[in-house]
C-alpha cells in the first residue's frame, strides 16, 4: 500500500482547504477506501479525516423543515435510529441492508454514497476504460452483475442501497469544496459513464459531501426497500428497488443495482402506478414499461425478470395499502 500522512480536519474549511493539496483525498469509515488502497486504484499522499467537522453526526431539522443527516453519521446509527423507522422507514431497511453489523458500524452515509463501484475488473486493475484502458472486458467478459439500464461504454452498477431510498426520498446532497458550498439534488449527484469515467459524482477535485437533507414532506406515506442478493446477507444487490408513495400521493420508483446510478422509473410510469384501483394487468404493464428501455448483456438478462417482479409486487402493495 502507498504510504500516506493522516490529518484530521476540525472545520469544513480546515477540510476544504487540506483536501485543496495535491494528491489528498476524504476519509470517513474507511471501509470501502481501504479496499480501494489495497487494490491500489488510488495512491494518495495525504488522507483527510471528515468524522470530527462539527455536525456531521448529527441528526436533526433542516432549516427548511425537513430532516438534515450528517454525512459522518453511521450506516447502522440510521438504520437503528427510531424516527428514522418511524418517519422514513425505506432509508432505514436501506442501511440495514448494507453489507455487515461491523460494516454498518464502521460506515457513515457520506462514504457509503462516494464508494467506487465494485465490477471486478476495475477492482482487480485489469485495463478498463476506468482505470486507463480502452475498452470495457466485461462488455463481452463476466457481466452478470452489472447494469442493464444506463449502461455503455462502461457497465458498471453503483452500489449503494442508502442512495437508492434517498433518490426515492427526493434527498438533496450538501457539497464542500475549495470553493465554497453548494447542493445538488441526489438524482444530479450522480453520473453515467457516458458523462464521465473517471468517477461516479458530480464531486470535484477537493470536494466533499458534508450532508443530507430530505425535504419536508417526504415522511411517511406507504415506504418500502427491498433487496436482491446471491446470497442471503452480506451481499450487494442484484436488484434493489426504493418504493414510496408520500402523504399528497405522490409516487417515486427507484431501482438499484441496475445501472450506474440509483435508476429512477420514468415519471409516467410512477403517475400511472399513484392513480390507483389497479388491476393484475395494469400492474403488469406498468412494470414492463419500466424495464422497457433496459439493455441486458449476455449475463444479466435475469436483472430484468428481478426488477419486473420486485416492481409488479410495489406497485400491488402500494395501490392496496
Amino acid at each position: 500500500m502507498h504510504p500516506f500522512v493522516y490529518q484530521r480536519a476540525d472545520t469544513v474549511r480546515d477540510a476544504a482547504e487540506r483536501l485543496a493539496e495535491p494528491n489528498s483525498m476524504p476519509l470517513g469509515g474507511g471501509t470501502d477506501l481501504l479496499t480501494v488502497l489495497k487494490e491500489d486504484l488510488a495512491r494518495p499522499d495525504t488522507l483527510v479525516d471528515l468524522r470530527y467537522i462539527p455536525g456531521g453526526t448529527d441528526i436533526g431539522a433542516a432549516e427548511d423543515g425537513g430532516l438534515r443527516i450528517g454525512a459522518a453519521v453511521r450506516i447502522n446509527t440510521l438504520a437503528a435510529n427510531v424516527m428514522i423507522r418511524e418517519r422514513y422507514p425505506a432509508l432505514a431497511s436501506a442501511c440495514a441492508s448494507v453489507g455487515t453489523t461491523a460494516l454498518r458500524h464502521m460506515g457513515t452515509l457520506g462514504g457509503n454514497l462516494c464508494q467506487r463501484p465494485r465490477c471486478w475488473y476495475f477492482r482487480r486493475n485489469i485495463p478498463c476504460l476506468k482505470n486507463g484502458g480502452d475498452s470495457c472486458p466485461a462488455a463481452t467478459g463476466e457481466n452478470q452483475y452489472l447494469a442493464i439500464l444506463g449502461g455503455g461504454p462502461c457497465h458498471v452498477v453503483h452500489p449503494s442501497d442508502p442512495a437508492v431510498a434517498l433518490t426515492a426520498l427526493d434527498a438533496v446532497v450538501e457539497i464542500a469544496g475549495p470553493g465554497g458550498t453548494r447542493t445538488v439534488a441526489i438524482e444530479e449527484f450522480y453520473v453515467l459513464p457516458a458523462e464521465r469515467l473517471d468517477r461516479e459524482t458530480v464531486l470535484e477535485a477537493g470536494e466533499f459531501v458534508t450532508g443530507v437533507v430530505i425535504p419536508p414532506g417526504r415522511e411517511g406515506g406507504w415506504q418500502r426497500y427491498e433487496k436482491l442478493m446471491q446470497r442471503g446477507a452480506w451481499d450487494f444487490a442484484l436488484v434493489s428497488l426504493a418504493a414510496v408513495r408520500r402523504s399528497d400521493g405522490a409516487v417515486r420508483l427507484v431501482l438499484g443495482g441496475v445501472a450506474p446510478t440509483p435508476w429512477r422509473v420514468t415519471s409516467s410510469v410512477e403517475e400511472d402506478a399513484a392513480s390507483g384501483n389497479l388491476d393484475e394487468q395494469d400492474v403488469a404493464t406498468l412494470a414492463e414499461r419500466a424495464l422497457y428501455d433496459a439493455r441486458p448483456l449476455a449475463g444479466n438478462g435475469y436483472k430484468v425478470t428481478l426488477a419486473t417482479t420486485l416492481l409488479s409486487r410495489a406497485i400491488r402493495e402500494m395501490d392496496q395499502g
